[in-house]
């Protein structure tokens, strides 16, 4: 009845839109203004496909407003796609982590990843650690392989339904559970005291996901830990994230979970190094996500970068 009355503004999920759009094609078809809002969470949960379909119904003749708290490599993607002419305006500062927070970067096989992670979790300062990974399968994988080694461990992502996204938090506050494995996105807005670890199981698309993840720990004044397992194809995404803290990130080589060429490639210009602990930098500079003339970038000032 609403959109009958022709109202001014309408808010709907992708799926709902969907639905009224395939019962009648023209009931935006006087549309002005597009809001994507939580863009990054709508393409974890898997809506791009409806999204592109609505799109579809839509004028072409528009504004197209994106919203999103992080612009990671998919996302800029998107824009890219959806976007004309994309200006891109940065609302607040560039955020940086705890000040009392520890990182280290671990070198790591691909095949030595899991046990380097088992071998970390077993250290008794391991007391509540949240384990970050890339996709939501990982996370489902990962929590089974943790269980099935006798860890008290549960998983948090879009996939879950909502009750079981409340049953795995509230057992990770109350201590039921030692480890939680989330993703970015589920992760959002998670607040839980005293979380002692960070892991980085898969190191994350851009530098202001790292920064939200190692968020987690070292709050009120408390120590915490951010701990990054670094695969060879991961290398140039920590230097970015180097790049964005302005600082090093401490490096650790823990042999028995580093083949000897990985070792190797993460030395100054490939030298050979000794498998030991160390701080270095990453190297030459990358280029953003959204590094394409077309696209401007505006800072609260109002003025370019």
């Amino acid at each position: 009845d609403a959109l009958r009355a022709r109202v001014d503004v309408v808010t709907a999920t992708p799926g709902r839109l969907l639905d009224h759009l395939a019962r009648n094609p023209r009931w935006f078809d006087r549309l002005q203004v597009l809001v994507l809002d939580e863009a990054d969470r709508m393409l974890d949960m898997g809506f791009l496909p409806d999204l592109r379909k609505i799109l579809a119904y839509l004028p072409r003749h528009r504004q197209t407003l994106l919203f999103s708290a992080t612009i990671p490599p998919a996302i800029a993607a998107l824009a890219r796609e959806l976007l004309h002419v994309p200006l891109m305006v940065q609302v607040g500062s560039q955020s940086s982590p705890p000040t009392l927070l520890a990182h280290t970067v671990y070198p790591v096989s691909h095949r030595h990843k899991t046990a380097l992670l088992l071998s970390l979790l077993s250290q008794a300062s391991m007391t509540e650690v949240l384990v970050f990974t890339r996709t939501k399968f990982r996370a489902d994988r990962l929590v089974h392989t943790l269980i099935g080694n006798g860890l008290r461990a549960t998983c948090l992502h879009a996939n879950r339904t909502q009750q079981q996204r409340q049953q795995a938090l509230e057992g990770f506050r109350r201590g039921s559970y030692q480890i939680m494995v989330a993703t970015d996105i589920a992760a959002r807005g998670l607040d839980v005291e005293r979380i002692s670890h960070v892991v980085n199981y898969d190191v994350p698309g851009c530098p202001e996901d790292y920064v939200h993840r190692v968020g987690r720990t070292a709050r009120a004044g408390a120590a915490g830990a951010a701990l990054t397992l670094m695969t060879p194809e991961e290398t140039d995404t920590v230097r970015g994230i180097e790049r964005w803290l302005g600082q090093t990130l401490p490096l650790e080589v823990v042999p028995a979970f580093t083949d000897a060429s990985l070792t190797a490639a993460s030395a100054p210009n490939g030298a050979s190094r000794r498998p030991t602990s160390t701080v270095r930098h990453f190297g030459p500079r990358r280029r953003h996500p959204f590094s394409r003339p077309a696209l401007r970038t505006v800072q609260n000032d109002g003025g370019p970068r």
